[in-house]
């Protein structure tokens, strides 16, 4: 959308060129078909996978709710012809779409944009052959005309959005009938305009359009963690968006639809529409078009967009742009039961931040806490990581964070991501599986040792790498999940989950022997799990409590399941939570006087942020806990995160966390966090 005039101008504009951008790379590798919108765009950009599929759930919505409207009007072959007025089109190929398909054989379309845009996308078309040819005979306005191009059923204005009146006199200028069933459509263009200028917008075409349909796509929930820092992101671009504070979510979206005269109107986030909306088979085929890992962002990119259709008139009040042929469950959790209050531990003036995700962390001793791996903030670079950190408390109880290099000439660190790290000892950690990128796992196991020199102080510790386990032995996952077990007096890891190159989730499990890091079988009863990754698992009671994942398709998890030791083996247990948990993935989770604590995480069937959801083992009755991050000065996101839990002081370490944020850049949590536990009784 390019609609404002003055120093922004230029601004918003290249959120269209952007745009433009980003659904040609889209269109090249096969998620849409359409061979117009490159011929629309000068230049070329390949996208990233996430970027891809923020813009084909984007397409969808759109195609669908425009296929809507054309099937409506198409039932009524006695009506004039239908018209799709596109507020805000900049560069987009709808017409030349439609009119391949065959559907604008009794349709025309209007696009307005500002003057520049729209004057160089009429400049394209008359100099592109291809595209002349499904337009037809054209005309070209003067350069002082409003009017760009227009054809039989195609016509470009260039006007300022805000001008309500010029706008009313140029499209009834150019043939467009405010009394034929007409499709409004406007994508990311209501919170580029200030709030009074867009309330002036609804309210004129439930005016002028007695029989109408109001399609919008645009950004909400600008509270939370992700939300702050998209409207950060279009801030710096000097294209700030506007009145999300007056319309965070869906609900207030609908009224003001509705308060602004619209009869009729139905809204919903992008996880909803992805899975409500779009067949099994072809949500298969989207998510194999290209190796991806990006989840989190991906989920959080849909929970912050939202597509809204409103509608009035004899014609289209009855139009179900989105039939309620499947239910998405929401789940939101109970009132919370009390608030953990979060604080900072270390900042930068404190030693070294972990500005991380996709690491790993382990205590490995009261005062020290070993992390490794991720994608971070290195040297002012983002990287994979390569360094290990250590965070390390003093006798005063204050914690202090470095980073240092592994040691020696032998086996390096290579920088994983999504792996798992298990103390052995002190000064002994195992680390498996973990990848390098989508399509190259980190195979070989390794152990970290630390040793300190001859002043023995922490900040000169060393760490060395070495290769673990037999020779022959490696292990293709990541985002899998490593819990110590107990068996016949013998500790055993109990590796379940994850997902490798081949599988997208896996479902299978090994267990190891810590002596020996040898492979062994062990007999395991019960009907086994729904295949997951990006699960919970921790030790309880000599067995394993797996909790939350993302499953098959894509959707998140609520189970919770213990391998319960036996006398010949394990067995898998589910475990019933009342009121059940909220789905969820991407989270940690901790054993704590009988509770399992779930921390954060991602879900996508509640418009709340996940805190801590609290499970008492012996009922199962679970409560919620709100995080409070009034004293923490940055947004905090819990996902790709660490949790280390001090059950003596009664308080959890948050380190790392965030993500590659669709299009809006990195985030990365800039502090460790310190979440107070005391107000969790034993008593509770």
């Amino acid at each position: 959308m390019s609609q404002l005039l003055g120093p922004r101008a230029g601004a918003v504009q290249s959120t269209n060129d952007s745009s433009a951008l980003s659904k040609s790379s889209l269109a090249a590798r096969g998620y849409v078909q359409d061979a117009f919108v490159a011929l629309l765009v000068p230049g070329t950009a390949r996208r990233a996978p996430l970027i891809h599929r923020g813009y084909y759930v984007r397409a969808r919505a759109v195609r669908h709710c425009v296929h809507a409207f054309l099937r409506r009007a198409r039932a009524y072959p006695e009506a004039p012809r239908s018209q799709i007025l596109s507020l805000g089109a900049g560069s987009d190929s709808l017409y030349f779409c439609l009119k391949t398909d065959g559907l604008l054989a009794r349709a025309a379309v209007w696009e307005v944009d500002f003057p520049d845009v729209a004057r160089r996308k009429a400049e394209r078309i008359a100099e592109t052959p291809e595209l002349c040819a499904l337009t037809g005979p054209f005309q070209r306005g003067s350069p002082a005309s409003v009017l760009c191009f227009e054809s039989l059923d195609y016509h470009i204005l260039g006007l300022d959005l805000r001008q309500l009146q010029e706008l009313d006199e140029a499209l009834a200028s150019v043939g467009l009938d405010v009394t034929t069933p007409t499709l409004l459509l406007a994508e990311a263009v209501l919170t580029y305009l200030e709030p009074v200028s867009a309330a002036s917008l609804i309210a004129w075409a439930a005016r002028r359009f007695p029989d109408a349909l109001f399609v919008v796509y645009e950004q909400m929930k600008p509270q939370d963690a992700f939300g702050q820092f998209m409207l950060q992101h279009f801030q710096q671009l000097n294209s700030p968006l506007h009145g999300l504070d007056s319309f965070p979510d869906v609900e207030a979206q609908r009224c003001r639809f509705l308060q602004a005269g619209w009869t009729a109107c139905s809204a919903m986030d992008m996880n909803e529409f992805y899975h409500c909306f779009l067949p099994a088979e072809e949500r298969w085929r989207i998510e194999n078009l290209e190796p991806f890992d990006e989840f989190e962002e991906w989920h959080l990119k849909c929970a912050h967009y939202f597509v809204l259709a409103a509608s009035r008139g004899d014609t289209l009040s009855q139009t179900l742009v989105f039939p309620p042929a499947e239910v998405f469950p929401r789940v939101d959790p109970a009132s919370p039961s009390g608030v953990f209050h979060a604080r900072i531990v270390t900042n930068d003036n404190q030693g070294s931040t972990l500005k991380t995700f996709g690491h790993a962390s382990v205590l490995l001793s009261s005062g020290i806490i070993l992390s490794a791996g991720g994608f971070g903030e290195q040297e002012r670079r983002h990287c994979r990581v390569k360094k290990f950190h250590l965070l390390s408390r003093n006798s005063d109880s204050e914690w202090k964070g470095f980073h240092i290099d592994s040691w020696g000439t032998g086996t390096q660190w290579d920088g994983r991501l999504y792996h798992t790290m298990t103390r052995l000892s002190d000064t002994q950690v195992l680390v498996l599986g973990g990848r390098l990128s989508p399509v190259n796992p980190a195979l070989s196991p390794l152990q970290i040792h630390l040793f300190k020199n001859e002043d023995n102080s922490t900040e000169s510790l060393n760490v060395t790498v070495t290769r673990a386990g037999p020779g022959n032995f490696t292990l293709s996952c990541w985002r899998h999940s490593t819990t110590e077990v107990s068996y016949k007096n013998q500790k055993y890891l109990f590796v379940y989950g994850g997902r490798s190159v081949l599988e997208p989730v896996l479902s299978d499990w090994h267990f190891l022997h810590v002596g020996t890091m040898a492979s062994v079988k062990i007999p395991v009863e019960g009907e086994a799990p729904e295949a997951r990754h990006s699960h919970s698992a921790c030790s309880w009671q000599g067995g394993a409590l797996i909790a939350g994942g993302l499953g098959a398709s894509e959707e998140p998890l609520n189970s919770v399941l213990f391998l319960r030791p036996i006398s010949c083996g394990f067995l898998w247990e589910s475990i019933d939570i009342q009121p059940p948990i909220t789905p969820r993935y991407s989270h940690t989770a901790h054993v704590l006087n009988g509770k399992l604590l779930l921390v954060g995480g991602i879900w996508i069937h509640s418009s709340l942020v996940p805190g801590v959801t609290v499970v008492n083992l012996t009922t199962g009755l679970s409560s919620e806990y709100q995080i409070d991050t009034t004293c923490v000065p940055r947004p905090l996101m819990l996902h790709n995160h660490t949790s280390i839990l001090l059950p003596e002081e009664q308080q959890l370490l948050l380190l790392g966390g965030g993500g590659n944020c669709f299009s809006f850049g990195t985030y990365f949590n800039p502090h460790t966090v310190t979440l107070d536990l005391s107000s969790l009784s034993v008593g509770q």
